[in-house]
């Protein structure tokens, strides 16, 4: 999905966030309102008033609500960070020209060096 589209990461609160791309396995999360719980990719694209909130806020709240794949593409940086929160963590930072394989899926690869961001 794309934004503006709310996830609302605690069921029991009516606060949500707002990814710039969701993907979300699970059909059965899905209302009129949005997403109910985490979903299992959330890709955040920053700009100068994100960083903040990308960087540290969103990376917390996602973590700890259970989203199993967290990037952060940030082209003023030229770099994609990928946090696998599944098994074994990992951070893996890229450059945006640079194939990322998407961990929740066997064969998906992104090309980052054929978009233009």
């Amino acid at each position: 999905m794309l934004a503006p589209f709310a996830v609302y990461l605690d069921e029991r609160s009516n606060t949500y966030v707002e990814p710039d791309i969701s993907v979300i396995c699970d059909p059965d999360k899905l209302d009129d309102r949005g997403c109910k719980g985490a979903p299992d990719w959330i890709i955040e694209i920053v700009s100068p008033a994100s960083k903040k909130m990308d960087y540290l806020l969103k990376l917390l709240k996602y973590r700890s609500a259970g989203v199993k794949e967290y990037w952060i593409v940030d082209p003023e940086k030229n770099r994609v960070i990928v946090y696998n929160f599944t098994g074994d963590e990992s951070v893996n930072d890229y450059t945006l020209q640079d194939f990322v394989k998407v961990g929740i899926y066997e064969d998906f690869v992104i090309d980052f060096g054929s978009m233009e961001l």
